[in-house]
């Protein structure tokens, strides 16, 4: 691997996120947002959670691994791997609780004023999702959630108070997280609706189109305020291989794409809706509210970038599959299994070749900068005596991961800015809430039932992507 070359200012760092990991979620002024009432369980379970606190549940981003109190501990054990970058998010209940108030909580900024220091004076750059799946609770129960129009302003305000706040601090800014995946999950911004509701689909459409004008806004207002800002989209991204050679399969392949991912990055680079969105809105008859000038700003704030994650891929059929044990589900996406590929306990298959090719569409279709912000490992670890953790399983995905990204830059010529791995520090399963399901370097004495100590102890991991970074991905 010595011969694949990253650039001199390539970003290697990790990620995570403020509800996933902070905790603290009812101190210093922060209101509740629609993942402080979700308990443990699968995927539906938390999204059927109510906003009533159950003392008999458990709700495991309350406490989540308490980053708001071991920041600055945290912040070493990631200074001492050498991360160049840092991806977290800023959670909107700490800086404005309800979400639709004029002036901020002083004591939520001045919590992400010392977050953003202590990550500068150690040479980390803050790279800042601004909205990551935690919305105010306030705004789904009084507003509806992304489906009113009125947030665009709430969301805009949020906006430009960080925008101002941490102006010359951080240079990476990325506007909602996943966007498409509330296309698949209306409840990850807060959108409560049925499946079966006969409005369905026009709620949905009205929901993303809502997002990508507040998304093109925030564009516009983080330049105006700083010409320097470099603003991303960020979308989750996965591949659907065809189940067979019947062309109707590699339609449906084409489909899982081109309407699951590449539909959402088209109006954030190209500032249009593609044909094919207007077709189904045209052959619904959906009653959409887009104004000339929504659509102006649409085409004016394009992203400087694309951020993206990417985890597994899966296989597409143009026909229904009965077989239940075929399936599989990874991030908010579902498809088939591969039998080429090993899937890990939660059904998400490794797949590098994957990522490459998704690398590959992105970069030759837009042509702009592409930044992985989301790549790992889900897996159970074992703590043997000493606090050691040995999780050769996720050196060997990261290490396939990252030699694909190589070969995306190097073979394919796509511009990558970095790569920030998934928490890089174990946290809350966003999908789940669970702790078992682990991609961290950095292992976290808590378990699904909230018992631990919540120290932090290296896994084999740690040592291996610092000298990742170290030789600048010469090593792997």
């Amino acid at each position: 691997m010595k011969d694949k070359k990253f650039s001199d200012g390539f970003l290697w760092g990790g990620a995570m996120a403020a509800n996933q990991c902070e905790g603290a979620y009812d101190i210093d002024g922060k209101g509740m947002s629609i993942m402080d009432i979700m308990t443990v369980g699968n995927s539906s379970k938390r999204r059927r959670a109510t906003p009533e606190i159950d003392p008999q549940e458990y709700y495991p981003n309350h406490r989540g691994i308490d980053f708001y109190h071991k920041y600055k501990d945290d912040i070493k054990l990631l200074k001492e791997m050498g991360l160049k970058c840092f991806r977290t998010s800023i959670a909107w209940t700490r800086i404005f609780p309800k979400g639709d108030e004029a002036s901020p909580n002083e004591k939520g900024l001045a919590f992400y004023d010392e977050l953003i220091d202590t990550l500068l004076a150690n040479n980390i750059k803050p790279v800042i999702t601004i909205s990551h799946y935690e919305m105010p609770l306030y705004l789904v129960e009084k507003y509806g959630g992304w489906k009113n129009k009125k947030l665009i302003d709430f969301y805009l305000n949020y906006c430009r108070v960080l925008f101002k706040r941490y102006s010359g601090k951080v240079k990476y800014w990325m506007t909602f997280n996943e966007i498409n995946s509330t296309w698949f999950v209306p409840a990850i911004s807060g959108v409560k609706i049925s499946n079966d509701d006969p409005k369905y689909l026009q709620v949905k459409c009205q929901t993303m189109h809502n997002l990508f004008v507040a998304s093109a806004r925030a564009v516009q207002m983080g330049h105006e305020i700083n010409s320097n800002n470099q603003i991303g989209c960020m979308v989750l991204t996965t591949v659907g291989y065809p189940k067979t050679t019947n062309p109707k399969d590699a339609l449906a392949a084409d489909d899982y794409i081109t309407r699951g991912t590449l539909a959402f990055t088209d109006v954030h680079v190209r500032g249009h809706y593609p044909s094919f969105v207007k077709r189904m809105v045209q052959k619904n008859h959906l009653e959409l509210d887009i104004t000339d000038e929504e659509l102006l700003d649409i085409q004016t704030g394009v992203v400087d970038y694309i951020g993206l994650s990417y985890y597994s891929s899966s296989v597409v059929s143009s026909e229904i599959d009965k077989n239940a044990d075929s399936s599989i589900g990874g991030n908010f996406s579902m498809g088939l299994k591969n039998p080429y590929l090993k899937a890990n306990e939660w059904g998400w298959q490794s797949d590098p070749d994957g990522f490459r090719l998704i690398l590959r569409w992105l970069g030759q279709r837009y042509e702009i900068p592409l930044f992985v912000v989301e790549n790992g490992y889900g897996h159970e670890d074992e703590v043997l005596s000493g606090h050691i953790i040995h999780d050769d399983y996720r050196i060997d995905y990261l290490r396939k991961h990252v030699n694909a990204l190589a070969e995306a830059i190097n073979e394919d010529g796509v511009d990558i800015i970095g790569y920030t791995p998934w928490g890089c520090i174990d946290l809350i399963s966003a999908s789940t809430g669970e702790m078992k399901k682990r991609y961290g370097m950095v292992y976290v004495d808590l378990d699904n039932t909230g018992k631990g100590t919540l120290s932090r102890y290296k896994k084999d991991s740690f040592y291996w992507y610092q000298k990742v970074i170290e030789s600048n991905g010469g090593e792997l």
